[in-house]
């Protein structure tokens, strides 16, 4: 008795079936800018983080002194 054959391809992720709907309906152009939006947001978001880390550090060295 032989085995059932192996599938060849990966069953795509949510992230891959997102992009494959997202080429359907948008142009190139358009997928570059929200994929640039969104790098932006993510910057901001890190930079945002940064500096409430910096302030909590400034706010304890000046609580020392």
């Amino acid at each position: 008795m032989q085995a059932a054959p192996v599938r060849a391809t990966a069953i795509p992720s949510f992230t891959d079936a997102l992009r494959a709907v997202e080429s359907l309906l948008m142009s190139s152009g358009q997928r570059t800018a929200r994929r640039n939006a969104w790098t932006s947001v993510l910057e901001d978001r890190r930079r945002a983080k940064d500096r409430v880390e910096a302030q909590q550090v400034l706010e304890r060295a000046a609580t020392r002194s």
